[in-house]
């Protein structure tokens, strides 16, 4: 099936070893990136752009190989930073961000501007003529859908949402989690 010209495909990276940027996927994780290029393949993908962390690039990496394309990085696709220190209260925090987009904690960035910078990114990255896959993480991405908390912790690793051009974003259901 080939996708609408000018569709973004959201993709949230595949299970990852941790949480720091240059965690690497798991062997499951690193199956479940090959499933996704098997998946993905077929649909008209014209670019790929990815956040540079590790788990990100390395989910997106099998497409590329696969389509023979280049994976293009742009930092604002990283994840958000909820808080430069480590909470015990993390969860608490981030369901309170979703509520009040505009909080930031000490060395965090807010719900708002994390959505902006990552729809900046949608927008210069997406491809009229063709497919478009964002390759991402699951805070950011919620931010970028709109999702609620509840929307957030239903995210799966990984996770596919179609953006089609002048429709809502929907998640894909071809298989890939």
């Amino acid at each position: 099936m080939i996708l609408p010209a000018g569709s973004v495909l959201l993709v949230r990276h595949a299970r990852a070893a941790g949480q720091a940027p240059d965690a690497p996927l798991t062997p499951a994780g690193e199956d479940a990136a090959r499933t996704l290029a098997t998946a993905l393949t077929g649909v008209g993908i014209s670019r790929l752009v990815s956040s540079p962390w590790r788990r990100a690039a390395q989910t997106l990496a099998p497409l590329g190989l696969a389509l023979n394309l280049p994976v293009a990085f742009d930092d604002r696709l990283t994840e958000r930073v909820l808080s430069a220190e480590l909470r015990s209260d993390w969860q608490a925090r981030l369901r309170d961000s979703f509520e009040d987009d505009t909080l930031v904690l000490p060395g965090g960035e807010s719900g708002a501007a994390a959505r902006t910078r990552a729809l900046a990114a949608l927008t210069e990255h997406r491809d009229p003529d063709g497919v478009t896959v964002l390759g991402t993480h699951g805070n950011l991405l919620a931010l970028m859908l709109g999702l609620d908390f509840p929307g957030w912790a239903a995210l799966r690793n990984p996770d596919v949402w179609h953006w089609a051009p002048g429709a809502g974003p929907a998640r894909w259901a071809a298989g890939v989690a």
